[in-house]
């Protein structure tokens, strides 16, 4: 049973680039999503599997819901459970899906370079203010560390910040608003998250999906 009572397993999985990628490999182990959360109003959603549902949550959420045992198990990218901690979570497998990256991304006029090579105090604009904070401390650059939710590139372009921490893909929105790369950070991916409790008390009904995953993802990988 579940936090509220009810049976089978719960995966927490957040809307767009990782819910798409994370269906091929429920697919993988013989489960099929029954509707689209971009276009269901429902927050949890059937599958073709009566003991599986699909808790549809913010991705920065996921890794809180499968810790606190809401949601048996979750797909989270690197730099959301970075953020989190990952604190009473089994991390088994990275899916090696929604790939990206952490980057330092700046006006396209600024001189980062010089400006970290001259000991300036930066202004640095982000939602990820864990990593960035570690990753300018290990470079000891002085910096200020802005805290938003959204929106990351309008932050240069109004001065509030003088650079942004930011996962970046293409890097076509930052193009877009005049911004441009200047430090990788890191790669990310997303990991297969699972709830401790739940590996014990549900092995027997979570280790097959789990093999299908890591499966699957190898052969995509």
């Amino acid at each position: 049973m579940n936090r509220n009572g009810e049976p089978g397993l719960i995966l927490a999985l957040s809307k767009g680039r990782i819910f798409e990628d994370t269906l091929p490999l429920l697919e993988a182990a013989g489960i099929t999503v029954l509707e689209n959360p971009e276009t269901s109003r429902k927050l949890i959603l059937p599958t073709n599997d009566p003991g599986v549902r699909v808790l549809i949550v913010r991705a920065s959420d996921v890794p809180t819901y499968v810790q606190h045992g809401a949601a048996d198990f979750g797909v989270a990218g690197r730099d959301v459970l970075l953020e989190h901690g990952g604190e009473g979570l089994y991390q088994p497998i990275d899916l090696r899906i929604a790939c990206c990256r952490m980057s330092v991304a700046v006006n396209a006029g600024f001189d980062y370079e010089t400006a970290v090579r001259q000991g300036a105090r930066l202004r640095v604009a982000t939602k990820f203010v864990n990593t960035a904070r570690e990753h300018f401390a290990s470079k000891g650059v002085h910096v200020d560390l802005i805290k938003l939710y959204g929106s990351m590139e309008l932050a240069p372009l109004v001065g509030l910040s003088d650079a942004i921490v930011d996962v970046v893909s293409t890097g076509g929105t930052l193009r877009a608003n005049n911004l441009v790369e200047v430090e990788k950070i890191m790669d990310i991916s997303s990991r297969l998250v699972v709830n401790q409790a739940a590996l014990k008390l549900k092995r027997e009904r979570l280790q097959p999906i789990l093999d299908a995953f890591q499966q699957a993802s190898q052969q995509q990988g």
